[in-house]
């Protein structure tokens, strides 16, 4: 599943909680049961959601950043650092839960990846069935993956960083 969140056989279809917001029926892994015991409650099922299509699985790093105050009130981000499985490569993922949204808690995620091949070589074999519709300014190509979700490719030396932009709905 984690290569599929990066860009490995990308699902072009944005992420989506089932309705009401509830957790998938697998439990509460470690990330979600770690915000919980620090007050985060109203984004709960939606943090289990979102790590564990992500792929969250120990030892993976995570580090979760909890507001001094009032946590269930306040944005909650996350950092990962995700192995591409047989690719052999790492991903670093950032997550943001907001509480007391129109669906109880938004999110979204970014998951940035070093691919060492050219841009175009990596839209073409990781982000096949997204459409290139431009360029951010001259360098960073946008490629659409419908209304809650782009990537982007900016170039690096020989590769590529294709960064996945991506709203919860």
């Amino acid at each position: 599943m984690i290569a599929q969140a990066f860009g490995c056989a990308l699902a072009a279809s944005p992420l989506e909680l089932p309705a009401g917001g509830a957790a998938d029926g697998q439990g509460a892994n470690a990330v979600t049961q770690a915000a919980v015991q620090q007050g985060i409650m109203t984004c709960a099922a939606r943090i289990n959601h979102v790590t564990n299509f992500l792929g969250y699985a120990p030892p993976m790093g995570v580090l979760l950043m909890v507001p001094p105050t009032l946590p269930d009130q306040h944005l909650v981000p996350l950092a990962m650092e995700a192995p591409l499985g047989s690719t052999d490569g790492l991903a670093y993922v950032s997550a943001t839960f907001a509480p007391n949204q129109a669906n109880g808690c938004g999110a979204a995620y970014e998951a940035v990846v070093y691919w060492p091949t050219p841009c175009d070589a990596v839209q073409v074999r990781q982000f096949a069935g997204l459409k290139k519709v431009g360029y951010l300014k001259t360098d960073i190509a946008v490629l659409d993956g419908g209304v809650a979700t782009k990537v982007f490719l900016l170039p690096a030396g020989a590769g590529c960083v294709s960064i996945k932009k991506e709203m919860v709905l």
